[in-house]
């Protein structure tokens, strides 16, 4: 029998499912668990300005993008599994790294190595789904655990918030670490190596360098990678400054869980409704329509803001609002960049993963850098990334929204 045909044995599908949701929650847990802990950790740590506490945000960030451009290439090499275990490893280690941290400094540097490991569990997951299913069993398997991968950043929030009601801020990386060894012992015990020996593919750097100027090159795959980076910026700025938000801004920290997870609610749900829309619709209209009603949502924020009449509800509504926008053009942004660069898709994932994620964090720490006491600069952050989006998805697609073109469904297509 093939791996097609046994494609986890020893596993059920349930079982299956289960594990691979566990996996994407790794990373979800490891970023929006402790947000709330994030004033209780820079008083604990000394850390006076707090916009300085970003940076366990931003380091995570930083980390978990700039390994999602190595995984793929070595569980291709090595297997599945081994790089699997030595990411879940390094989670629960780099973990215990953050409870047992005593300056601002050796945290931040956990929190960077805390993502490069939980890149693993993201970047081989998705693998390990190709390797099992195609077509719509595939797609079955990823929307189950799509689920999963939503409703974590709603609920993780309020995790953290409950751990640290009986307990220092150091008990939520306990769990995190727990949780960790609990998925690494699952994945030892049950998971099978999913890749064939035959499969494997040597590390051929000259190789890897030409897909990667291959994909480089691709009008469509650049603009709309760019265009990710632009926009998910927005949302890391969002993440950043949020926590200060309700407590500087509005005096309401006690609210900050639930409001957060009511935000992040209408992400989860425009991706499900995206899901049903985009046969008929198609992904450039659902997501450049998205695009300008995000920015539209943006500037009346920043009026509404600007003309002192921003309360913690209107800003609650516009940010959903924003979100549910969101939730529309992320997806559809990663497929339609895929779309041309098929053959050398896990360099082209590999290398959209990296671009994004580290420039988002970068782009989303400056945004939240402005804070000032006022949701202001934010709201003009937003505008800002709205419209630096709009201006490379015009590079992209030619000056036309809307519209596919023909031309650009080749597989090369230089800039």
């Amino acid at each position: 029998m093939t791996v097609k045909d046994t494609p986890h044995p020893g596993m059920g599908f349930k079982e299956f499912v289960g594990l691979i949701a566990a996996l994407m929650a790794t990373n979800g847990l490891g970023v929006d668990s402790m947000l709330p802990a994030l004033q209780q950790i820079g008083a604990s740590l000394g850390v006076a300005d707090p916009n300085e506490r970003q940076w366990i945000v931003t380091a995570y960030f930083l980390g978990f993008g700039a390994a999602t451009i190595v995984y793929g290439t070595l569980a291709d090499r090595f297997g599945r599994k081994p790089v699997l275990l030595v990411g879940l490893g390094g989670y629960v280690l780099f973990n215990l790294m953050l409870v047992g941290s005593k300056s601002f400094e050796m945290v931040l540097v956990a929190r960077a190595l805390q993502g490069v490991a939980a890149a693993a569990s993201r970047v081989v997951a998705v693998s390990i789904v190709r390797d099992c299913y195609a077509g719509r069993m595939m797609a079955r398997v990823m929307s189950l655990t799509l689920v999963v991968f939503m409703g974590v950043p709603i609920l993780a929030p309020s995790l953290g918030q409950a751990i640290i009601f009986y307990a220092p801020w150091r008990w939520i990386f306990v769990v995190l670490a727990w949780f960790g060894l609990a998925v690494m012992i699952w994945v030892a015990l049950r998971l099978p190596e999913t890749l064939r020996e035959e499969d494997r593919a040597p590390i051929a750097v000259l190789s890897v360098v030409r897909a990667f100027r291959l994909v480089c090159t691709n009008r469509i795959w650049l603009g709309y990678t760019l265009a990710m980076t632009s926009i998910f910026g927005s949302l890391i700025g969002f993440i950043n400054s949020s926590e200060q938000v309700f407590t500087d801004v509005f005096k309401k920290p006690s609210l900050f869980t639930t409001i957060f997870a009511f935000i992040a609610a209408f992400m989860a749900i425009a991706s499900l409704l995206n899901a049903r829309l985009v046969d008929k619709w198609g992904m450039r209209v659902l997501a450049h329509g998205a695009l300008l009603g995000y920015i539209v949502i943006a500037a009346v924020h920043a009026a509404v803001a600007l003309l002192g009449y921003e309360t913690i509800w209107t800003f609650t509504a516009l940010q959903a609002m924003m979100m549910f926008c969101f939730g529309l053009i992320a997806g559809n942004f990663g497929a339609i960049a895929m779309e041309p660069v098929g053959h050398v898709a896990g360099t082209a994932a590999s290398a959209q993963g990296f671009i994004s994620t580290v420039g988002a964090a970068i782009i989303g720490f400056l945004l939240g850098q402005s804070f000032n006491g006022s949701d202001l600069p934010l709201c003009l952050g937003f505008i800002g990334c709205g419209l630096v989006t709009l201006v490379i998805v015009l590079f992209a697609e030619n000056g036309k929204l809307f519209t596919r073109q023909p031309a650009l469904l080749e597989d090369a297509v230089p800039v």
